[in-house]
This record gives structure tokens, sequence and C-alpha cells, in this order.
């Protein structure tokens, strides 16, 4: 027994030894392959948004166009922002544009005269569920304006209009008086925005135009300019 050990112990040895490389891990000889990221191309939603003058003399200040997902550019009894107040008391919208719930935005160029009609287009990525704002002074008044607050756009598919007509509101940050010097438009040519506010302090829905042809003789304005809702018709369709 002694001899056999001795003469085949080393041999079984190196048989195992062998048995065992070339059991190893073959996973150890391959190159591990890592899957290539999922490039995600952002998805442009862009809508139109086209707005008819419908007064017979009241131009409209650059319409601004806003799509935000949270707050609100007015509510009907509370006091207007500064920057709401800016743009129904001299048609100033910068101030809305750059609000901090502003996520995509657009402004006409110009004011849109009556009978007039514009189209703009506002683009956004990769939100299907935001909400519409549109605002614009009628610039031959104090601080009255026309818009749209908080329009839900989540239930448009591309190619999908909505349509609304809009009311007439009043900024409540300044007096209706109608007087020479207080008005932006071409019928005075007057002051814009003043911080002092020396009216009821909240937004509400617009009483009119008074006018010197009703007996206001301080009146810069005429039956020309009185104005009955809808101020403006507004389509706004998804383009993609």
């Amino acid at each position: 027994m002694k001899n056999f050990k001795s003469k085949y112990i080393p041999a079984l040895a190196i048989m195992s030894s062998l048995i065992l490389a070339g059991c190893s891990d073959d996973d150890d000889d391959k190159d591990v392959v890592t899957p290539e990221p999922e490039v995600v191309v952002p998805v442009n939603v862009s809508y139109e948004v086209t707005v008819t003058n419908l007064t017979n003399a009241q131009p409209l200040s650059p319409v601004a166009v806003i799509l935000h997902d949270t707050g609100s550019l007015w509510t009907i009894g509370e006091s207007a922002s500064t920057a709401l107040e800016t743009m129904a008391e001299g048609g100033d919208n910068s101030e809305l544009l750059a609000l901090e719930i502003v996520t995509a935005s657009v402004s006409g160029a110009a004011p849109l005269g009556s009978g007039a009609t514009e189209t703009l287009t506002v683009t956004i990525e990769d939100q299907t569920d935001a909400m519409l704002s549109l605002a614009t002074m009628l610039v031959n008044t104090n601080d009255g304006f026309t818009g749209l607050s908080n329009i839900d756009l989540s239930g448009l598919s591309v190619g999908d209009t909505w349509s609304s007509y809009t009311s007439v509101y009043d900024a409540g940050t300044e007096g209706n008086s109608e007087a020479e010097g207080t008005i932006p438009g071409p019928a005075d040519g007057g002051t814009g925005f003043e911080a002092e506010r020396d009216d009821v302090d909240f937004v509400g829905m617009h009483s009119g135009v008074v006018s010197m042809d009703d007996g206001l003789a301080t009146s810069v304005l005429t039956q020309a300019h009185k104005f009955d809702n809808p101020a403006a018709y507004v389509v706004i369709k998804r383009m993609e």
C-alpha cells in the first residue's frame, strides 16, 4: 500500500489541478456588455392662440399668452398683483411674462386694433397638462383688461381646438375717471402705470365706459369707446 500511495497520489493531485483549471468561470474570460442608456428625446407641445379684437374703438395692448401649472394671473374679488396692475393701467405685459409661475410664454409684437386678428404660438417641452392664461389691456380705459385665466389644456390632442369669448375686467387699481392725462391709449395719450392705488383694490367685472357723450364732462372718451362683453374671441389649437 505504501508503494501505491507514493506512486499515484502525485499523479492524482496533478489531474485534480487540471480538472479544476478546466472548470474555471467562463464569464471571467468574456467582456461585460453594458447596455446603452435609452436616449429620451424631449417632445415639444405647441399651441396656436388666435385672438380677435371685437371692440369698436378699444385697441388691445400686446397680448400676453402664458403657460403655467400653478397659480393664476388674477382672481375675482382679490387684489391685483403689481404685474397685473402694470399691464392693466399701462399695457406693459413684461412683468406678467416674468412671473415665477410662468413655464412658457409669448407676447404680441404690437397693439391689436379693433376688428384685427393675431395668431401667436407658444411651445413647452414634455408637458400636456399646462394651464393657459391670456391678458391684454383695453388701452382707452383707466385699468380695464380682458383675457382668460387658468384654461386647462390637458384634454387637447394634436389638431384639437378650444375657443371662448372674453369678458372685460377692472383691475380695481385706478379710478375710472376717464380724465385727461389718465388714459394711455390713442384717445388721450396719458399716463399709464402709477404705483399709487385710488380705487377699490380688487379685481372685478368692468362697469363700462361713461364718456363725454353720456354727460361726463371731464371724460376724454366718446360713445365710440364704449364696449360690450365680449371684448375678444380666442381660439386655441394644439399643433404638436
